[in-house]
């Protein structure tokens, strides 16, 4: 150990946890100032509204009396008076578990068979499959595809086969609601996590390529395995982030189904959320919120854990 390291060693070990947090700081100072402008609105926009958030839960507030508190009464009755709470809740958990792990796959699916194109040829493509997600209401491309009158394409066709003989309510039939939503979700899920990959896959070093051929790594599933996946791990834990995060949405269910949807049959936690805000009460729809927020961050550590895992 150099005479420099061997002194810097012990200034650290002299000073106190606090002394040398505030030295990293100093050092990096720049680093914390490139950071800052961000770091200022995600405390502003995301970490104070979560915690008032929590803090309005446990009150009855309709914004325009002062709230009034009421501990835990909101969250009793979510889980034992509110039948439309249990609904809610289960749809949103299929949604996730239909919409999430096959968006992320499909996502990186379709990155890993775009890298293996020429450039130029890659941006088109990347282009083409990506427009859908930064489309606002791409999804209403869908509405009429599937319209529940004869103009609707779907029914057009389906009644020129002879298949049917009077047009299909898409949207307000209950057995075609889900399939439906799902597959419009998925096709609207190549969004900023696709991007990612693509990143990553252009990011990892081909020399570790030429070395697993020399160690016995003899076809493309074994290089995905054994060198793609493990290299390119903050990208999937980010990808898998986004997706998980993005499942627990009910944007497209509402602009395509309404809210609620026929008979609630894919009525989610956005829909019961944006009923309770509509009537004002904010206590409640904060209690909702919140419980949507700790699904949120439990599904991502969930799947974190996982991801951190693999190629060990």
């Amino acid at each position: 150990m150099s005479k420099n390291t061997e002194k810097h060693v012990k200034t650290r070990r002299e000073m106190t946890k606090a002394e040398w947090t505030w030295f990293l700081v100093k050092r990096n100072k720049v680093a914390y100032f490139m950071v800052a402008p961000f770091f200022i609105l995600f405390f502003i926009f995301t970490i104070i509204p979560v915690v008032l958030s929590l803090g309005i839960s446990f009150t009855e507030y309709n914004m325009l009396e002062f709230p009034k508190f009421i501990f835990l009464d909101n969250y009793v009755t979510l889980f034992l008076d509110d039948d439309l709470f249990i609904t809610a809740l289960k749809n949103s958990v299929i949604y996730a578990v239909a919409t999430a792990p096959a968006s992320y796959i499909i996502s990186f699916a379709v990155a890993w068979f775009i890298n293996e194109l020429a450039p130029k040829i890659r941006a088109v493509v990347t282009l083409i499959f990506y427009a859908p997600s930064i489309a606002g209401n791409a999804y209403l491309i869908w509405t009429i595809l599937f319209s529940s009158d004869t103009y609707g394409w779907a029914n057009a066709v389906l009644m020129k086969m002879g298949i049917i003989d009077q047009p299909i309510l898409w949207f307000q039939t209950e057995q075609y609601v889900w399939p439906l939503c799902i597959m419009v979700a998925l096709w609207t899920s190549l969004g900023t996590s696709f991007l990612s990959f693509i990143a990553g896959l252009q990011g990892i070093d081909k020399s570790l390529f030429e070395a697993g051929s020399i160690d016995g790594i003899n076809n493309r599933w074994q290089e995905l395995w054994y060198i793609t996946l493990p290299s390119m791990k903050p990208q999937l834990l980010f990808g898998a982030m986004m997706s998980v995060t993005g499942s627990w949405g009910g944007g497209v269910i509402a602009g395509l189904a309404g809210s609620p949807t026929v008979n609630y049959v894919a009525y989610t936690l956005g829909h019961h959320m944006g009923d309770y805000s509509a009537r004002m009460e904010i206590g409640y729809t904060s209690a909702l919120s919140f419980i949507m927020f700790v699904l949120m961050i439990g599904s991502n550590m969930l799947v974190t854990k996982f991801i951190a895992k693999l190629g060990e």
